[in-house]
């Protein structure tokens, strides 16, 4: 047995042991652990400072998701686009296949927690007819192995997988979806580095939402990744009381630079059942946007996005930049909320642009230009 797994066998998972860790109401506890059991680690139990802090609330079961059911268990409709067992196709390119119910901590905002730890729900059984549905779907390229985490298989297991969607030419694209270099670095070894290269491109997208969980550990982890050909992006959720301050999403995004991950998107929390405590305002998010834009590195700042509850996918959000726009020009804010004017020249797709217009009026004067009420901003 290798340390990530013992690690994962001598985590907090029982009511007992939740009851005598958190001091938690042992009928709160088996409510809880009936609705959605506790996995800790002992790895990411270390990480915790102080009761309710960060990375408590991510892991540690709370009252709160008792009195907080008002929300579809499939917030994203996954299952409605789940044309067999354990593969979702929502966009025309690409599919998430499902490969284990497991992972290394059981996160109280999960999205998934309707199938997370339960065998029945992500069966390897499905899997021979996943593998059939992209073999016969050509137009996929690009597919997601997640679950549960990936990285919870052996090494053996994953690269069967791996070695069998290898032979579909058509697929492009392998990625990881998974948060084991986060909540258990000790997984991310050479020897599972070596097998990754043998089936590259592999991509590898990882959830760190808090500064704390970048640690000696979790760099290695990234770093040993990222020196096996592995690109590492980040996917971070805005939750409140963890990390809806822009100044710890800042700190966050440098921070992932320096060990080679990439800020790729900042979600707001789904609408999932015993999760909605978590979750925030869009202008909270709008805020945290607007203090990284200009103010830090363009590699820092992630796509911020909605998952578009009932299935509608990845949806783009940004403070509003753009002013005012006409055939002939933008107006523009920049990030110290100062004005900018852009010439809107013609093309194919803007044929009556600020250089046509000037062309038609055959070398008269400069053509009077629209009068247009630029909002006056105080600095941010």
């Amino acid at each position: 047995m290798e340390l990530w797994q013992e690690m994962v066998r001598d985590s907090v998972h029982t009511v007992d042991q939740v009851v005598e860790k958190f001091n938690i109401d042992r009928k709160d506890a088996e409510d809880l652990d009936e609705f959605f059991q506790a996995r800790i680690n002992p790895y990411y139990l270390s990480l915790i400072q102080y009761p309710g802090d960060p990375i408590w609330q991510q892991c540690v079961p709370a009252k709160i998701e008792l009195k907080d059911f008002d929300a579809e268990e499939d917030p994203l409709h996954e299952d409605e686009m789940s044309p067999v067992p354990n593969i979702t196709h929502r966009y025309p390119d690409r599919a998430l296949f499902l490969v284990t119910s497991q992972c290394g901590i059981y996160c109280r905002f999960c999205t998934r927690k309707r199938k997370v730890g339960d065998y029945e729900k992500i069966s390897m059984k499905g899997l021979e007819s996943a593998f059939k549905y992209l073999e016969e779907h050509k137009e996929i390229r690009d597919v997601i192995l997640s679950g549960g985490d990936p990285l919870m298989l052996t090494d053996t297991m994953l690269e069967k997988i791996l070695k069998r969607l290898r032979q579909m030419k058509h697929i492009e694209i392998i990625r990881l979806g998974t948060r084991m270099p986060v909540v258990l670095p000790q997984r991310i070894t050479q020897k599972l580095c070596n097998m990754l290269k043998k089936y590259h491109p592999i991509y590898c997208n990882t959830h760190f939402n808090h500064p704390w969980e970048i640690t000696e550990e979790s760099s290695r982890a990234c770093e040993l990744l990222a020196n096996s050909g592995v690109p590492v992006g980040n996917q971070m959720v805005i939750m409140k009381g963890v990390n809806d301050d822009p100044s710890v999403v800042k700190e966050l995004m440098q921070k992932l630079l320096k060990i080679r991950v990439r800020p790729y998107y900042m979600y707001m929390a789904d609408e999932t059942k015993g999760a909605n405590h978590f979750r925030t305002s869009v202008e909270t998010g709008l805020k945290i946007v607007e203090s990284l834009r200009g103010h830090t590195s363009g590699l820092a700042i992630p796509h911020f996005v909605i998952d578009a509850p009932g299935g509608g996918g990845k949806i783009p959000i940004m403070p509003n930049y753009v002013l005012h726009r006409d055939e002939e020009q933008i107006i523009l804010r920049n990030f110290q909320n100062k004005i900018y004017s852009y010439k809107n020249y013609a093309d194919k797709n803007n044929p009556n642009g600020y250089n046509s217009k000037r062309k038609k009026r055959n070398g008269s004067k400069k053509p009077a230009r629209k009068k247009v009420k630029v909002p006056v901003f105080e600095e941010a």
